[in-house]
């Protein structure tokens, strides 16, 4: 499989994170392209394949933002006002778009986590 997919996982509760908003762009010298937006489901993933694949998904710099202060919120989280953690930006570079790219997100209140995965 090519594309880009994502898994959020609160790692605070130890359970998949549902209902996430993520706002994907495109770095085009410094200058976020907004491409679309996705929820994370109950698995927290999305559902319906790769976010991003084809001719959508090409070789430059990406950016997956990751809205975490409304479901930690929501989740129960005792959160600072404001909170420590709210939006999450990660930009990454895709250098091979015929690639599986996976950017996944392990959330709490005071603290994230990403890497590339398979």
């Amino acid at each position: 499989m090519s594309g880009l997919t994502t898994h959020v996982l609160d790692t605070g509760l130890g359970q998949p994170a549902k209902g996430v908003m993520i706002d994907i762009f495109r770095i085009n010298d410094e200058v976020r392209e907004y491409i679309r937006t996705v929820h994370t489901n109950a698995d927290g993933r999305i559902d319906g394949g790769p976010i991003l694949q084809g001719e959508n998904f090409r070789k430059g710099i990406y950016e997956l933002v990751f809205h975490a202060g409304p479901y930690l919120r929501f989740h129960g989280h005792k959160l600072s006002d404001p909170p420590f953690l709210d939006v999450v930006p990660i930009r990454f570079g895709v250098t091979d778009p015929e690639a599986h790219y996976h950017v996944p997100l392990l959330i709490s209140a005071f603290g994230y986590a990403t890497y590339r995965g398979s």
